[in-house]
């Protein structure tokens, strides 16, 4: 990196921040996990602001239903995978970062190894059961853990976990969500989302990921910061830790691809756990189950010999059915169809 850092005059100019808060930034690493709407912004801004590592964790590839608010990417890499596209854009913004993209996903079996390289992790995903995953990992291994999540118009902002001058760490996730994965909150695809906010949620995050590194004691650890784009209003409320004891790493749902799928399809029992109307209108086969009648039908489920693959719109919804058979059935191979079906070619 150029060391008259002449392309951060502006930053360093800001009263408390100058020369040292600059090679703080230089010599931090942090990882990014989810390159989608939060993602985006956020590791545009790091990069841009000179942080020297970033590491870009995600398995999706570039889809039409992403570009309304992942603006890194354009309709002419549609099919392309989103960490690849990405990491080429971001060094070409700053080509003194150094930037590492990882085309995985984030699982109980490599989650502790990954983020062990990186000072900070940020988490921009889209699902419950990874937000916990990192959160649980980040509280073992002693990392803080910048939190975003966004629905509809509302967003939320919080940093996990961080050291404080006491030797104690902030609360993490399950203080504040103890019963995360059995949320019934949809995703953005399901539920919707004002592109405009996973800009203003992404780049609070960037904002939180840099005050960590420089030092400040402005942060927002110990708090959640909310906003409502619609209504303009902000606040920031106050937590507390609870007595919520981490001791391990949960499970992490198998997935399918809907390519793996298709040509064994007939080796697999196929549920669809939306409702019967969902069904109705399309479906790829199989027995249709509604996820809040799965428990009615343990008695089938528990007949079944062959490997099972549940399907939803999203994914969402197949991922908690997963969870709930596997909770009552953990000798059985159970996977849930990645993404659901919203994209397959009908």
């Amino acid at each position: 990196m150029d060391t008259s850092f002449e392309r951060y005059q502006c930053q360093i100019a800001l009263p408390g921040f100058g020369l040292e808060s600059q090679e703080l930034l230089k010599n931090a690493k942090i990882l990014i996990v989810g390159m989608g709407g939060l993602g985006c912004p956020s590791a545009q801004y790091l990069a841009s602001s000179g942080v020297g590592t970033i590491g870009i964790a995600d398995d999706d590839m570039v889809s039409l239903s992403n570009l309304h608010r992942q603006i890194l990417y354009i309709p002419d890499e549609i099919g392309a995978y989103k960490v690849d596209v990405a990491a080429k854009k971001l060094k070409q913004q700053n080509p003194s970062v150094s930037i590492i993209p990882y085309r995985l996903r984030i699982t109980s079996s490599n989650v502790m190894k990954l983020i062990s390289e990186f000072d900070l992790i940020i988490e921009g995903t889209d699902n419950f059961e990874t937000k916990c995953l990192l959160n649980d990992a980040c509280v073992l291994a002693g990392k803080p853990l910048v939190y975003g999540a966004i629905y509809q118009h509302e967003g939320q902002v919080s940093i996990w976990n961080a050291l404080q001058k006491d030797g104690s760490y902030s609360p993490n996730y399950r203080d504040v969500f103890p019963n995360a994965e059995e949320s019934q909150v949809p995703n953005c695809r399901e539920g919707g989302v004002i592109p405009t906010l996973a800009g203003m949620v992404g780049c609070m995050q960037a904002n939180e990921a840099i005050k960590h590194l420089i030092g400040s004691e402005e942060t927002l650890a110990g708090k959640l910061w909310m906003i409502n784009v619609m209504s303009g209003k902000t606040q920031i409320i106050k937590l507390r830790k609870t007595s919520v004891q981490i001791s391990g790493l949960p499970q992490t749902v198998q997935l399918i691809s809907f390519e793996e799928f298709m040509p064994n399809q007939k080796k697999f029992e196929i549920i669809d756990v939306r409702t019967w109307e969902e069904h109705q209108q399309f479906n790829i086969g199989g027995k249709n189950i509604p996820l809040n009648e799965l428990d009615k039908h343990y008695p089938f489920i528990s007949s079944i010999s062959n490997s099972i693959v549940i399907y939803c719109q999203s994914g969402k919804r197949s991922m908690e059915a997963v969870r709930k058979i596997k909770k009552e059935f953990p000798e059985k191979e159970v996977f849930s169809l990645k993404n659901g079906i919203d994209e397959i070619p009908r």
